[in-house]
């Protein structure tokens, strides 16, 4: 069966740690061939891809073994200086035997939490595309923190989505080593049923993720979840799929229909409210009432103080903020005309009183629909 989001130009291609090793303890070169080689035939075909990939800290381990004296995120980051060599070394190696020029790009999530850096990466990765090389992304570990977990992607999943977002992708293509989304974890239940489309990321479909991580990999399900619903909330379809099938990237590229299919929100976001929608600059919360959820959902209103029911964070006038309703759910961001202290003086207040309970208006809207992104 064909998918009905053809054709695909631009194809964003995840790479998991567990694939890339095989399921072992170092990587499995003869499978990181078969991989490239079929990326090489989409490249061939005229097709964009972006390679984010794994495999750094496991390149890493093995090489070195235990290294007595260092423990904790030092360890993790001698990992990952040791093994990013080993692992583009590879790459460069199998892309090499079929004509193709790679190139190396480190990132971290204070690149793109600026406004001009997210343009530059964007840029940047974009004239990679142009002249025909193959970009390959992993987080930056070696200066990555995390306890500073506003500084890290945490895995690369989800820098996966945001490399998607930034480059306007027709496809995020997570390969791992499981075929998708199940109805529950296959490795315990024989009778898991693989889901094949997903039409809405719900909290129903967030629970059966699971938790279920690696000795390998950072991530598991939920992270891979977490990714999808980054990445359809800018209208950019994803498909989780088991890498180990046989041409899985060139089947899936044509349409057939394998793993889980993530259906892209119909909304189509320019460069700039793609970068507001990522998250990657998001410095409080407002928790609004049911009635502003119905003004901003069904009338394309602006946000104003009197549908604000808490607010969290500590932030600025010009900051982006998230929009909550009462039981959380996230339902969009924006950017402030008040600072969180002006907030939580006039929050639930009318618009007219702003001015005499600040001595100044920025304004008759928080956030102005012009500046307001509704998922």
């Amino acid at each position: 069966m064909k998918n009905s989001f053809l054709p695909y130009k631009r194809i964003v291609v995840k790479l998991g740690s567990n694939l890339l090793t095989n399921g072992g303890d170092c990587l499995d070169v003869e499978m990181m061939s078969s991989l490239v080689s079929q990326i090489a035939a989409l490249h061939k075909k005229g097709l964009e891809i972006i390679v984010v990939s794994s495999g750094a800290i496991a390149a890493g381990r093995y090489k070195l073994g235990k290294a007595n004296g260092i423990k904790g995120i030092p360890y993790k980051q001698v990992l990952a200086a040791v093994g990013q060599a080993r692992l583009m070394n590879i790459y460069e190696q199998l892309f090499d035997k079929h004509d193709i020029v790679t190139a190396q790009a480190l990132l971290t999530k204070a690149d793109l939490a600026d406004r001009a850096g997210y343009l530059n990466a964007r840029n940047t990765i974009l004239n990679l595309l142009e002249l025909n090389i193959i970009g390959i992304i992993n987080e930056n570990d070696v200066v990555a923190i995390d306890e500073l977990h506003e500084a890290k992607f945490g895995d690369n999943d989800n820098l996966s989505a945001m490399v998607a977002n930034l480059i306007d992708a027709d496809l995020l293509l997570i390969l791992t080593d499981l075929a998708g989304l199940y109805t529950c974890d296959p490795r315990c239940n024989p009778n898991a049923t693989l889901i094949n489309r997903v039409d809405s990321i719900t909290v129903e479909i967030e629970k059966l993720a699971g938790n279920a991580g690696s000795n390998i990999g950072s991530g598991g399900m939920i992270t891979k979840i977490e990714a999808a619903k980054l990445a359809t909330s800018s209208g950019i379809p994803v498909v989780i799929a088991d890498g180990h099938q046989q041409d899985i990237l060139v089947r899936i590229s044509e349409g057939e229909e394998m793993g889980t299919l993530f259906v892209p929100a119909p909304k189509h976001y320019d460069s700039r409210k793609r970068w507001m929608v990522s998250g990657l600059c998001i410095k409080g919360k407002l928790t609004i009432d049911e009635g502003a959820v119905h003004a901003l959902k069904q009338k394309n209103s602006s946000l104003l103080a009197a549908g604000i029911r808490a607010s969290h964070g500590k932030y600025q006038r010009g900051d982006i903020v998230n929009i909550l309703d009462e039981s959380g759910v996230r339902l969009g961001c924006g950017i402030t005309n008040y600072s969180s202290a002006d907030v939580e003086i006039i929050m639930g207040k009318h618009s007219k009183q702003i001015a005499t309970l600040l001595g100044h208006d920025s304004g008759a809207e928080v956030i102005h629909r012009n500046n307001l992104i509704i998922l």
